[in-house]
């Protein structure tokens, strides 16, 4: 009988999506299969990187060779299972140190994670690659700005928010110019950096797609139907208040082409893992919103039901991820 693999399930982090981190990873540990792998949950977050034992011990990980030590054996680990989103989970550093230590996750590297966690890199990215993207603003600390300027640039109503940041933290719909004071030192207060950005008109869309035994597979599109202004934190993460359609209803010239560019991207990106790119289709046109290179896995997330709706059970869909992010090149 072949020995189960300790799999390093990663949590928490140091960004205002720490509880939905804590919620992905209780989905993940749920269905990873237990007759094939050890699961360790490990709340990283800040100076403290902890395993909580099953007599609610709290045991600090060596961060020297990432490792445990329980009951006198030294417990090292085969794959790490990244489910923090932002910092430091997102944004290529803990990929960095994984790297260090040799161990493989199930994520972007350290590159891709870091260019596409800022929001602005990753939009010049896009608009490289052909993409549509909204006409965007960058703010750094100390930077003047005029209202009537930046309405000049990217009209009313627009949004501000976080460079570098996931799950709507930190964003405002500005409605008129007395709004930006305001909404700019809400987005500063999550982030060195701020955008801009030009509001698109049309229908939110999401799109996973992950690599599987060296095939990329584009799961169904979602659309999104926020009952608030905006798909902003409370939408996203409340029960009843946003609808996910999955798949989408649009036409299936619309779903081809979603297709094509969310697998056109993933490749020139150099995606690994599951992503999650996100869309407006306006007046039949495709204009790139943004990707998240470590989506959510709740219950109530997105990849969740897309991988749901192309077949796949959630303990076969992790799996997999484990498994490619194992295989041998």
């Amino acid at each position: 009988m072949t020995s189960k693999l300790n799999i390093a399930l990663l949590m928490g982090g140091d960004s205002g999506e720490y509880e939905v981190s804590i919620g992905s990873a209780g989905v993940i540990k749920k269905f990873l299969d237990k007759e094939r792998f050890n699961v360790y949950p490990l709340l990283i977050r800040a100076n403290e990187w902890l395993y909580q034992s099953e007599d609610l011990n709290n045991i600090p990980v060596d961060r020297n060779d990432f490792s445990l030590s329980l009951k006198g054996q030294k417990i090292r680990f085969d794959c790490a299972f990244i489910a923090i989103h932002g910092t430091p989970g997102e944004d290529g550093k803990l990929q960095g140190y994984l790297d260090l230590a040799g161990i493989p996750y199930t994520s972007c590297d350290l590159t891709t994670s870091a260019i596409t966690f800022n929001k602005y890199f990753c939009n010049d990215l896009a608009i490289r690659y052909g993409m549509n993207v909204a006409k965007t603003i960058l703010l750094r600390p100390g930077d003047s700005w005029n209202a009537g300027e930046l309405i000049a640039s990217v009209g009313l109503p627009c949004f501000v928010k976080p460079n570098k940041s996931g799950s709507s933290v930190g964003v405002t719909k500005v409605q008129d110019p007395a709004g930006f004071e305001q909404a700019i030192r809400k987005a500063f207060e999550n982030d060195d950096e701020v955008l801009v950005q030009e509001l698109i008109r049309g229908r939110e869309m999401a799109c996973g797609v992950f690599r599987y035994q060296g095939k990329i597979r584009v799961l169904p599109v979602t659309e999104i139907v926020s009952k608030n202004d905006f798909f902003d934190y409370e939408a996203k993460y409340t029960s009843g208040m946003a609808e996910e359609i999955t798949p989408a209803v649009i036409s299936p010239g619309e779903a081809a082409e979603c297709s094509r560019m969310t697998a056109f991207l993933f490749e020139k990106f150099n995606c690994k893992g599951v992503v999650r790119f996100d869309y407006f289709l306006s007046d039949g046109k495709w204009c790139f919103l943004e990707v998240n290179t470590v989506p959510g896995f709740s219950e109530g997330s997105i990849i969740p039901k897309q991988a749901l709706a192309a077949g796949f059970s959630l303990l076969e869909f992790f799996g997999m991820l484990l498994d490619e992010a194992m295989r041998k090149p």
